[in-house]
């Protein structure tokens, strides 16, 4: 059959997660609702209204929100309901096309435009029964998608007026959508008139709303309202944290009203004695405990192995080892042909004072990895081995590898991302740059995997104030450097470890969805799910 383009497209989308058109969507995940959410609250009037003219038609109304899970259903007749319950259009349900190809819920959230779909345009057979009109929901004031609004009736009820008809009632949600942010402000604002005059920091976070009295400025940053708006939503009453600045604070935390917004009252813990700080490490690009290790190690000099992925700061961590001591590098990647001279002159700086580093050992031919690892039996010189990840070390290498006192492992930057802001203000400082980062900026940064680590952060970073030389640095101005560019929360750790198990086997699997969900054990639509749900690319 001759399809229209938006459709065509659908359906090659469709094709490409490994869909056909035999597919059961009888057996999709299905998860719990907010019922109190904002989007359930404004359109609940909307839809009650709906139903009521709808009465006596087969035609019924589904409500998506953000992630294209259904939220709410209105329909007058039992047949209607057995019809959807027979496609899993059910509430808690995601409705995405990866996983129930093209309709009137899964194609407007794709394409953020209205779409209708008739009988045999549907993907899936078990659609074709149905003609459908979904529109997006828009949020009037952040402009962010909040939803789909369906309308959907048997395929011969197809009316040309179904469009303009629900464009009427997403308008009107939309409207209340308006109303209700309103509303929460006031609420927000009253609140925090009401306790901004304290000794304390002050500090109200709304949806795009951030109150604060002079306390708040002057000790909390931008880069802390994430920590605390997670906080905020599995945490009541009083907590100690640790701004990311390293103040220790209490912090109180109180909701407003149903989703207006939290109130915090922070105020800095007084140590009980003198606490003697450390000098900071260089660009303070290192956990604590990694660097008091490199530290301890430079002390003591003892033999070192660096290992880490490329990017995670391996020669830097060498330098922190060295201290105050000369440094005296060999890359074993200039061991082109014949490592006889370089060999030699690694054994020359053996007798020299100072630290001598070989980068890079995983890249040595054999025979220099013998000849250096019998040099470190014979001398006391101080060695720093630095290398890839110790897992990728074999052979020779690894035999040089165990000549090593030590072992410091640096951790990649995806499993620090608690540290991304302090780390970023400490590379916008190196840059000379007098620029703050703004939370969209930082959750976006938090939300990436960092293969380039701390390198590919300082590029991105590099890259943003190049664009701007003053003020703050936005999720639009660090975007272009950025993989995926919708912010999203950190990963924690178990779901990272998903992540990694997933994107692993799909390399293996070459890309193929089906056999990747056979090899892990799981039906696609889980695969799909925690796909998107991982934001796997």
């Amino acid at each position: 059959m001759d399809l229209r383009n938006e459709i065509a497209q659908s359906w090659r989308r469709a094709e490409l997660s490994g869909l056909s058109p035999g597919s059961a969507v009888d057996r999709l995940d299905v998860t719990d609702v907010d019922s109190r959410s904002r989007l359930l609250r404004a359109a609940s009037p909307v839809l009650d209204e709906l139903a009521r003219q709808l009465a006596g038609t087969r035609f019924c109304v589904v409500l998506a929100d953000h992630e294209c899970r259904i939220v709410a259903r209105r329909f007058t007749e039992r047949s209607v309901e057995l019809a959807l319950e027979d496609i899993s259009a059910v509430p808690g349900c995601q409705f995405l096309e990866e996983r129930t190809g093209t309709n009137a819920l899964a194609t407007p959230f794709e394409t953020r435009r209205g779409v209708a779909v008739d009988g045999g345009e549907h993907f899936l057979e078990a659609m074709k029964q149905f003609t459908c009109y979904g529109h997006p929901l828009t949020h009037p004031a952040t402009r962010r998608l909040v939803g789909v609004l369906d309308i959907t009736g048997p395929a011969g009820d197809a009316n040309p007026l179904l469009g303009p008809f629900l464009r009427r009632a997403v308008s009107d949600i939309e409207r209340r959508l308006l109303d209700g942010a309103k509303l929460a402000e006031q609420q927000l604002l009253a609140a925090f008139q009401s306790v901004q005059h304290r000794a304390c920091a002050v500090l109200a976070l709304g949806q795009n709303v951030v109150l604060a009295n002079t306390a708040a400025t002057e000790l909390v940053d931008t880069a802390d309202h994430r920590l605390l708006q997670e906080l905020g939503r599995t945490r009541r009453g009083v907590r100690r944290i640790r701004l990311t600045s390293g103040t220790p604070v209490e912090v109180r935390v109180e909701a407003v009203s149903a989703n207006a917004g939290l109130l915090f009252e922070l105020a800095p813990v007084r140590p009980a004695s003198p606490v003697v700080s450390r000098p900071p490490g260089p660009r303070e690009l290192f956990p604590t405990a990694v660097e008091d290790r490199l530290r301890h190690a430079g002390r003591a000099r003892r033999r070192v192995l660096i290992c880490g992925e490329p990017g995670a700061g391996r020669s830097t961590a060498a330098r922190v080892v060295a201290g105050e001591s000369p440094v005296l590098e060999f890359d074993a990647s200039d061991v082109v042909s014949g490592a006889a001279s370089w060999c030699a002159s690694v054994e020359a700086a053996a007798g020299v004072d100072g630290l001598v580093v070989i980068d890079g050992i995983q890249l040595l031919p054999p025979l220099a990895a013998v000849r250096l690892a019998r040099l470190l039996d014979t001398t006391t010189a101080w060695f720093a081995l630095v290398s890839g990840p110790a897992s990728e070390l074999h052979g020779e290498q690894a035999t040089l590898a165990s000549r090593a006192h030590r072992r410091i492992e640096l951790p990649p930057l995806r499993e620090r991302r608690d540290e991304i802001p302090s780390i970023a203000r400490s590379l916008l400082r190196d840059f000379g740059a007098s620029l703050r980062l703004t939370p969209g900026a930082l959750e976006l940064l938090g939300s990436q995997q960092w293969p380039g680590n701390l390198r590919e952060l300082a590029g991105v970073l590099s890259a943003a104030v190049d664009r701007r030389s003053a003020g703050d640095l936005t999720a639009e101005d660090v975007a272009p450097g950025c993989v995926s560019t919708a912010p999203g929360a950190a990963l924690s750790g178990w779901e990272q470890a998903e992540y990694d198990v997933i994107v692993r086997t799909l390399r293996a699997c070459g890309g193929n969805k089906v056999h990747a969900a056979k090899q892990l054990g799981i039906s696609r639509s889980t695969l799909y799910n925690r796909m998107r749900a991982l934001r796997v690319r």
